[in-house]
């Protein structure tokens, strides 16, 4: 569809694609959030598609959030574009389905944790390093220890390690691993499946697996944004860290 150019989104009932589509590394900036929100929603409009696959590129899926967006001056428009979209995944009756190949980093691990699927190749990179940079990513503060335990979602956040697909697997982020090569013949299967199956029986079940999720996230998320935005981005650290990765220098911490 041509008012997109960030993504690309296909759809052919029962299946709705979005690929992300900014090289080289599918860095989410303020324009993806608002193609991607509009596809989603799009999906939603049609009663018919019950499965909702979102890709990248064989070298990203996605490389995280554009750092220049959390300036000041942009911080709260970003926060409220990239967090409409969570809130509409959470909210969604139609099966998520991530394919994940390349960078899988910050807001793109968030983005593709949130799926109800994941199919990662065995060597992509998966880590939440917005603590490297004097931040902290809310959507997986929020959702991150339910999905993999509060010990390992704090050594993720807290240390911003990056970890392979495999130990991604292993940690419960993703459905299952495959080599680099097939992780769209894994998807197309897995959509198989789906697709075969009642798309009323789908969304009804869905609703009821997310309900105590979905309402826990809604408030965890709320709180998360308002730290962020009243306490994080007010230290002096934290507008360190951003202008020194957009300067391409090591940050001077001061802990204030």
């Amino acid at each position: 569809m041509n008012e997109f150019t960030r993504i690309t989104f296909d759809l052919l009932a029962p299946v709705a694609r979005v690929t992300l589509q900014n090289p080289p590394i599918n860095v989410i900036d303020i324009p993806m959030m608002e193609e991607v929100s509009h596809a989603i929603s799009l999906a939603e409009a049609r009663p018919e598609v019950s499965v909702l696959v979102l890709t990248g590129s064989e070298k990203a899926f996605s490389a995280g959030v554009d750092v220049a967006a959390h300036t000041p001056d942009r911080v709260a428009e970003m926060l409220t574009k990239f967090h409409a979209i969570f809130r509409a995944l959470v909210s969604s009756r139609r099966v998520l389905i991530a394919g994940v190949s390349g960078h899988c980093l910050g807001g793109g691990a968030e983005l593709a944790m949130m799926c109800d699927v994941v199919i990662t190749s065995e060597t992509a990179t998966w880590g939440f390093p917005e603590i490297l940079l004097g931040c902290y990513p809310p959507v997986a503060v929020t959702a991150l220890p339910s999905i993999v335990g509060q010990k390992r979602a704090a050594e993720l956040i807290l240390t911003g390690r990056k970890i392979s697909g495999l130990e991604a697997l292993s940690m419960g982020l993703a459905s299952s691993v495959v080599a680099g090569a097939e992780v769209s013949g894994k998807v197309d299967a897995v959509v198989a499946q789906l697709t075969a199956l009642s798309p009323a029986s789908l969304a009804a079940t869905k609703k009821a697996m997310y309900v105590w999720d979905a309402m826990h996230f809604d408030k965890g998320l709320a709180r998360a944004e308002k730290i962020y935005l009243e306490e994080l981005m007010q230290t002096e650290d934290a507008r360190e860290g951003i202008e020194a990765f957009l300067e391409k220098r090591e940050p001077k911490w001061t802990g204030k």
